[in-house]
């Protein structure tokens, strides 16, 4: 493997995955505030529900001591394919890393995550990331 979790994909690829394999599973680790306000994957073509579980807690930004367990409790196996997505995908690297150390085999970071980089003008979500790709999404 060479890192310590199963890999980085691109958002296209993490999407067509959670469409062909029926126990694949997507979980946003941004905030509660980002999944208010930023909007969520949706993933009811694929017959599924993004799992909203924060890796850090908003407002300290500490690391969610519960996500580990949290995750134990909704996955099926330690093969199941998790994907994990956060702003610009670096949380979800950490977020990664932590459950492949929990004993997880399969877990993937999406790069550029659901917002990606900023543009020219500082602004996310229109130049890479789930959103800009043209991916399903809706705001609450």
């Amino acid at each position: 493997m060479g890192q310590d979790y199963a890999g980085d994909v691109s958002v296209t690829t993490a999407w067509k995955a959670l469409q062909e394999d029926q126990n694949a599973i997507l979980v946003d680790v941004r905030t509660i505030p980002e999944f208010q306000f930023v909007g969520v994957p949706d993933l009811s073509a694929a017959g599924k529900q993004v799992h909203c579980l924060s890796w850090q807690v908003y407002p300290q930004m500490q690391v969610n001591p519960n996500f580990v367990e949290a995750i134990q409790e909704l996955a099926t196996s330690e093969d199941q394919a998790i994907y994990l997505l956060c702003r610009s995908g670096v949380r979800s690297v950490s977020a990664a890393v932590a459950l492949t150390a929990a004993g997880f085999k399969n877990c993937y970071n999406i790069e550029q995550g659901f917002e990606g980089p900023p543009d020219p003008s500082g602004h996310r979500g229109a130049i890479a990331g789930w959103k800009a790709s043209g991916l399903p999404w809706k705001q609450n």
